[in-house]
């Protein structure tokens, strides 16, 4: 597993950015971090490398999912912090995004552990102080 500490909010997306472009559609990320880790943020940063403007990007927290349309994948951005059963995941189509030809990066994947696929890699966000994280990378 790869780490790296990020000094600062442009530190992390600009590791987010370079991170992506080593992903290819059908890829899932899963980022893990408690609240205010910068899971989001670092999803600004991902983005950027196919084109999509940072500010596009927003917690789909009350959505459950948003789609960004980019030069060479299309983005699916999970947010499963409210999900309060698999269920819901289920209903609105989780596993086509999952096994389609887009990218899905999943903020809380821990929700819905049991249908992501097995081969989905894991990004951790981990706070060290008020603007250093430690980025952990599992492919």
């Amino acid at each position: 597993m790869d780490k790296i500490i990020s000094h600062s909010e442009k530190d992390t997306f600009r590791i987010a950015k370079e991170y992506a472009k080593h992903t290819k559609p059908g890829d899932v990320i899963c980022l893990e971090g408690d609240l205010g880790a910068g899971k989001t943020h670092f999803t600004k940063g991902f983005v950027t490398a196919f084109g999509i403007e940072m500010n596009a990007v927003s917690s789909p927290t009350f959505a459950l999912i948003n789609e960004y349309r980019g030069d060479r994948a299309n983005i699916y951005h999970f947010d499963c912090y409210r999900l309060e059963d698999i269920r819901e995941a289920l209903e609105i189509g989780a596993e086509e995004y999952f096994y389609g030809d887009g990218i899905c990066i999943i903020e809380w994947p821990e929700r819905i552990r049991e249908i992501l696929p097995s081969n989905s890699k894991t990004v951790t966000i981990t706070p060290k102080g008020p603007s250093e994280r430690e980025i952990r990378f599992n492919p």
